[in-house]
């Protein structure tokens, strides 16, 4: 039977700019879903974090220049949600997590997930692969391969979400990766995946233009692992793995992605709260409302 909470949340910056579905171009999905984690636990509560630290993001984009929240920003409900429901398999909530994101794609609405374990982006994925005629690029900022067949006897934990998109047969470039295992290591060989692992980003300053360069496709998903990020950044993550990418950087990239290609969705996952510390969910909802500006911007959606 098919699992779906509805619970009440903030919604992204607040009520206050918040807009009907029916005008909204960008949709919030919380997933608060986790069943996977290895290291340290919490990510289930990573969605209600990051839209209550929205609430003091600052309208205005300084370096776009340009309020963005007039584009329309809904937020959904929360589905797959194990805080309230502890019985929810991996299949339940792939199923409606893939018919959530279905429907917001079929109504026309730019989508951004909120985690939860990076397990979820099977379902969201597969939902765009079964909309989209065109392929896409499933472009990857993370830490970790995510490449393992499965681990700790289940193909849908949240280290094996990369090698289920890369059986869909999606081609995938994965940027700040610094931990992998030898099979992973291995695939990567065997199949040639397009790796930027973060100690090259550290010491070649063409990175980003050989990343971008590895974008076959002018459509792109964008799965964005919150500890591919710096840990001095952003400490509240399930596994901090040390050397990620910093701020300015990163968000050079992704407004390069938004530019050159069609960004088709896009998720923000495993942020794991830190008791009395707002600094990793104040940067997560800052990088949310950064991907919302850039699409809106690359679309031209408030005008010229």
């Amino acid at each position: 039977m098919l699992t779906q909470i509805s619970v009440s949340e903030l919604p992204f910056l607040g009520p206050d700019v918040t807009a009907s579905y029916e005008a909204a171009k960008v949709v919030i999905l919380p997933i608060p879903y986790e069943a996977t984690t290895t290291y340290r636990r919490g990510c289930e509560n990573g969605p209600a974090a990051i839209l209550d630290a929205s609430q003091q993001v600052e309208y205005y984009d300084e370096e776009l220049d340009e309020e963005f929240w007039p584009v329309g920003i809904d937020t959904h409900s929360a589905i797959a949600d194990t805080r309230h429901d502890r019985k929810i398999s991996a299949e339940e909530m792939l199923q409606v997590t893939q018919q959530t994101v279905a429907k917001l794609i079929a109504d026309g609405k730019f989508v951004i997930s909120l985690g939860g374990e990076h397990s979820i982006t099977t379902g969201v994925v597969e939902a765009y692969r079964q909309a989209n005629v065109e392929p896409f690029t499933v472009v990857q900022i993370d830490a970790h391969g995510d490449l393992r067949h499965e681990y700790e006897g289940s193909i849908y934990n949240h280290a094996c979400v990369m090698r289920r998109i890369v059986d869909m047969g999606l081609p995938t470039v994965q940027i700040g990766i610094r931990s992998i295992c030898r099979e992973e290591a291995d695939l990567i060989k065997s199949k040639n995946l397009a790796v930027f692992r973060a100690r090259e980003i550290a010491s070649q300053p063409d990175w980003q233009e050989r990343a971008l360069a590895a974008i076959q496709t002018e459509r792109v998903f964008l799965t964005i692992d919150l500890d591919g990020i710096d840990p001095t950044l952003i400490p509240g993550v399930g596994t901090p793995e040390p050397g990620g990418l910093n701020w300015y950087a990163l968000m050079t990239f992704l407004h390069q992605v938004f530019a050159n290609h069609d960004v088709i969705g896009a998720d923000v996952m495993e942020l794991a709260p830190i008791a009395d510390s707002v600094v990793s969910e104040f940067t997560a909802a800052k990088l949310v409302y950064k991907l919302i500006g850039y699409q809106a911007q690359a679309k031209n959606w408030l005008g010229s």
